[in-house]
């Protein structure tokens, strides 16, 4: 495979893109995401998790305050900063242990955006491309962090319903071609940006899987690609297995298929289980013994 080397800090963390893949633990302090809800939305239970997910090789954790599974509804500012900043306070708080560990913030507001990097966050993680809110890229550009440009139609109220696609990579790729050149207009550095084609986000099954097939054709775009397929339900439906939390196995044949064709970041949920995914799949794919 053809291997962009590009180095990027994040935190004291060193990022070599195309050289491994690298890992993005989510971390939902939600009581209604659509795997783990209820699960981590105390500080405690989060930061367990966290501990846990760095014991087990994570790269980046990704604090998440407001679902965005489908059908979610939308919960106010406060609450989602209410949510957030707490645990990016007591993670940063635990210096020791999370020193050089990036935290990402999966969040569509600028406000928080905002809050949640004034705390310690380190990239944020915007499922829109930053179309949500008018002022994220101004916003981000200011912060001079990471932002992750997702592709998206619609919100998590009507995005399964706006699955038409004449010809879906070649749409994904135009809105974010569009977004990526936003992103720089506002001010924000090519290296900087890392884009997803948003599995699962207004997509069907069967659009999943051709993502995930030519998830290569996106190179051209010449950014960082970070693939969430963790527990979804196009793995459900392969598995007739309704219960998220039982997709392990389909999970990390869906990770290997995208590391085989590229990916730079998968954001997961088993920290553990696709760490090992990962070291094994680099060692086919990208050689890396």
């Amino acid at each position: 495979m053809t291997v962009n080397h590009k180095t990027i800090t994040i935190r004291n963390k060193s990022f070599e893109w195309g050289k491994r893949t690298y890992l993005m633990g989510v971390l939902n302090v939600t009581p209604d995401s659509f795997s783990d809800g209820g699960d981590f939305n105390t500080i405690e239970s989060a930061l367990m998790q966290a501990e846990n997910m760095v014991k087990n090789g994570v790269d980046i954790i990704d604090i998440g305050g407001q679902s965005t599974r489908p059908g979610a509804a939308e919960i106010s500012l406060q609450a989602e900063l209410d949510r957030v900043l707490p645990v990016v306070q007591i993670l940063r708080e635990k210096a020791t242990i999370f020193a050089d560990i990036p935290i990402s913030v999966d969040t569509t507001r600028s406000m928080v955006a905002k809050a949640a990097v004034a705390a310690g966050a380190d990239i944020i993680n915007d499922i829109s491309g930053a179309t949500f809110d008018s002022a994220m890229l101004s916003t981000v550009a200011k912060l001079k962090v990471p932002i992750i440009l997702m592709h998206l139609r619609g919100t998590p109220q009507t995005m399964q319903t706006l699955t038409d696609y004449h010809d879906l990579i070649g749409e994904i790729s135009e809105f974010l071609e569009a977004r990526i050149a936003a992103a720089v207009a506002a001010g924000i550095h090519t290296s900087q940006i890392i884009i997803d084609p948003g599995i699962g986000f207004a997509k069907t099954h069967s659009q999943n899987l051709e993502i995930l097939r030519d998830l290569r054709k996106f190179r051209y775009l010449d950014c960082p690609i970070l693939v969430g397929v963790s527990r979804k339900s196009f793995i459900g439906k392969i598995l007739n297995q309704p219960e998220a939390k039982q997709r392990v196995w389909g999970t990390a044949a869906a990770c290997t298929g995208a590391i085989a064709n590229s990916a730079d970041i998968l954001r997961v949920h088993d920290v553990r289980e696709m760490h090992d995914v990962c070291q094994v799949a680099d060692a086919i794919f990208r050689n890396q013994s």
